[in-house]
C-alpha cells in the first residue's frame, strides 16, 4: 500500500468513526459516499487477496460468521434479488467496526450476549445453534414489547444489528439496484426508504 493510499485509509476511517458517533447519538442519516467507499474498500481487498476473500479487521472468525449468519437472517435473498450476504453486509459493517472502539463493543458484546443466551437455551452457540432456535431467539429479540432485564441487552444489540445490515444492504451495489436508484442525483446524505427496509426485513423469517 502506498503513503498515499495509507493516507486516504486513516481518513475515511477517522470519517466513518465520526459517522458512527453521530449514529449513535441519535443521527439517522446514511453518508452514502462514505458508505460506498466502504464497499469499494472491502473490493478491493477481496481483489487483492490471494484467495479472494475479506480478512476481518475487526472480528474474530466466530464473531465474522455469526455476523454473517445474522446478516442471511435479516435480508435472505429472494427469488427477486441476492440478499445481505452477497451485498457484503457482514464485511462492511466489520470495516467500520474496525474504525470504531465503541461499535466494536456493541457487537462483540451484543454476539457475545447471544451465544450466552443460546448456549443458556440450546447448549451452543448461536452459531451452532439450529435455523429454528437461531430464528425463535431472533423473534424475541426483534421487538421492544418482548424487553425484560434478561433480553434488554439482546433488543439494543438487534436493533443496531438491523439499521446496520439494512443501511449496509441499500448502499451496496446489489441494494441499490433493487432500490431503483440510478446515481444520476447527486446526494450529500442518503436515506434508505421506510418502505424499502420494511420489505427488505419482510424477507426475515422472524418477522
Amino acid at each position: 500500500m502506498s503513503d498515499q493510499d495509507q493516507v486516504s485509509r486513516r481518513s475515511l476511517l477517522r470519517s466513518l468513526s465520526i459517522s458512527v458517533t453521530l449514529a449513535g447519538a441519535g443521527g439517522s442519516l446514511v453518508q452514502l459516499e462514505a458508505a460506498q467507499h466502504v464497499h469499494n474498500a472491502v473490493a478491493q481487498e477481496k481483489t487483492g487477496a490471494p484467495n479472494g476473500k475479506y480478512t476481518p479487521k475487526c472480528f474474530t472468525e466466530h464473531e465474522f460468521l455469526t455476523l454473517r449468519r445474522l446478516s442471511d437472517l435479516i435480508i435472505p435473498a429472494d427469488e427477486h434479488s441476492p440478499g445481505a450476504v452477497q451485498a457484503g453486509a457482514a464485511e462492511w459493517i466489520d470495516y467500520m467496526a474496525s474504525a470504531s472502539p465503541e461499535l466494536a463493543e456493541i457487537y462483540t458484546g451484543g454476539m457475545g450476549w447471544l451465544d450466552h443466551e443460546t448456549q443458556k437455551r440450546y447448549g451452543a452457540s448461536f452459531l451452532d445453534s439450529k435455523p429454528e432456535q437461531q430464528t425463535a431467539l431472533l423473534d424475541v429479540i426483534a421487538y421492544r414489547k418482548n424487553e425484560s432485564p434478561e433480553t434488554a441487552p439482546g433488543i439494543q444489540f438487534f436493533a443496531w444489528v438491523r439499521k446496520m445490515v439494512a443501511d449496509a444492504y441499500y448502499t451496496s451495489p446489489i441494494g441499490i439496484k433493487d432500490l431503483g436508484y440510478m446515481g444520476n442525483t447527486a446526494l450529500s446524505h442518503f436515506s434508505v426508504p421506510e418502505e424499502a427496509v420494511e420489505y427488505a426485513l419482510k424477507r426475515s423469517p422472524f418477522v
